[in-house]
Formats: C-alpha cells, structure tokens, sequence
C-alpha cells in the first residue's frame, strides 16, 4: 500500500471538501493518485455528503427490529431534513437496515466515537496501561501502543465505525454517506436502545448434579 503524506491528503481535502480520514482512505485505495481519489470519493458519495453534513435534521423516524425468536430489539432514531425524505422507502430501507446492525453489534454501545464519555475513555487507558505484555517497555512505546489499542477499542464501542454486515467491504458509516448521495439530504443516526431478553435479571442458579442426586436417592 502506498505511503499517504498528510500533504496529500489535504490537497485532496481542500479539493473536495470531504473528511480527513475519508480522503486518506480514498488514496490509499487509488495508489495515491490525486484524480482518482476524486472519483472514489463521488462513487461512495463522501463528497456530496460532508457538504450537507452541518444541514439541520428535525425529521426522520423511529425503526424497530426484533431478531427472530423475540430474544433481542432494538429502537434506533434515524433523522433527515424533510418529511418527503422521510417518507422515502430507501431511507425506510436505511433504518430497518442500521437496526438489524444494531442487533447484529452486541458489542456497540454508542453512535459515534465522540460520544463515548470521557470517563469510559480513561478507564479504557488505564486498563490497556496495566497490560502485562507491556510491563517492560519504555514509556513513550507504551504510550503509542496503548494509543492504537485504545483507538481500535473505541471503534469496537462505535454504531459507525462497524463493517455493514450485508458489505463487509464498507463500514456504517460509508453506509449512511451514499444514502445522503442517493437521497440528496444531510441523514444522522441519533440514537438507539437495544433490549436483550432477561438482561439484567438475576437468574436463578441450579445445581444440577444435586437435583439429579435428590431424584435417584442420592446415588449417582
């Protein structure tokens, strides 16, 4: 894969208007060429995309998913700009889809990586810093390491930062740009809850050796 400098990557910015890391992606896929990047860019609708991103959106709504066999749930708020969009089949399409996603990511807990409160963060790093295998290296190489867990960790915790179960090839993310493409409005995902049968309830514990004990007169 060819080494991006961060030069190229702003040239590729300031001609685009499409994110930092979007453009770094976008020349490493093209072999750092400058107009090829461009049209990889408008081909997943990044482009068009940053430039609605600071539209309002009041309208949207609210898709629920129940996972075959009603053991996990799942309500997500999807926003857009218009009712008319709202109104869309493909962005009806687009909110059963992240809410199947959703279902499909125990493991996610929030949006966007910059929602994740700066507490969850810390304890993050302190527990990563407390790792064995770095015990005997020096600080600044601890320091970079646990900077790469931590940041691969957060993406774990990340709705957008997840490969799109139905195309592993784009994540959730990428996934919302081209329907902000397709659609010609700014789309956000606000918010979502998912409900996990029995969670949170303490179970009852059997031990089954004693019962099976207590049914055949204690002989085993």
């Amino acid at each position: 894969m060819a080494e991006i400098s961060p030069k190229l990557v702003k040239e590729l910015r300031d001609k685009t208007g499409a994110g930092m890391m979007d453009c770094k992606k976008a020349l490493q896929e093209t072999g750092g060429d400058i107009s090829k990047a461009m049209d990889w860019l408008r081909q997943k609708g990044i482009t068009s995309a940053e430039k609605k991103s600071g539209k309002i959106t009041a309208e949207g709504l609210i898709e629920s998913y129940i996972h075959t066999g009603g053991r996990v749930g799942v309500l997500v708020e999807i926003n857009c700009q218009t009712d008319f969009v709202a109104r869309n089949q493909a962005f009806r399409d687009l909110a059963r889809n992240v809410a199947m996603q959703i279902a499909a990511s125990p493991n996610v807990e929030y949006v966007r990586v910059e929602d994740i409160p700066p507490e969850v963060v810390a304890k993050e790093k302190e527990i990563e810093m407390g790792r064995d295998d770095l015990g005997n290296k020096p600080q600044n190489i601890r320091e970079k390491i646990v900077e790469g867990r931590i940041e691969k960790r957060l993406k774990e915790l990340a709705l957008l930062d997840q490969p799109y179960v139905k195309d592993q090839t784009i994540t959730v993310s990428e996934l919302i740009k081209q329907n902000i493409a397709q659609l010609g409005e700014n789309i956000q995902v606000r918010r979502f809850s998912r409900f996990i049968l029995g969670e949170g309830i303490e179970k009852e514990e059997t031990d089954f050796a004693a019962e099976v004990a207590a049914q055949t007169g204690g002989a085993l």
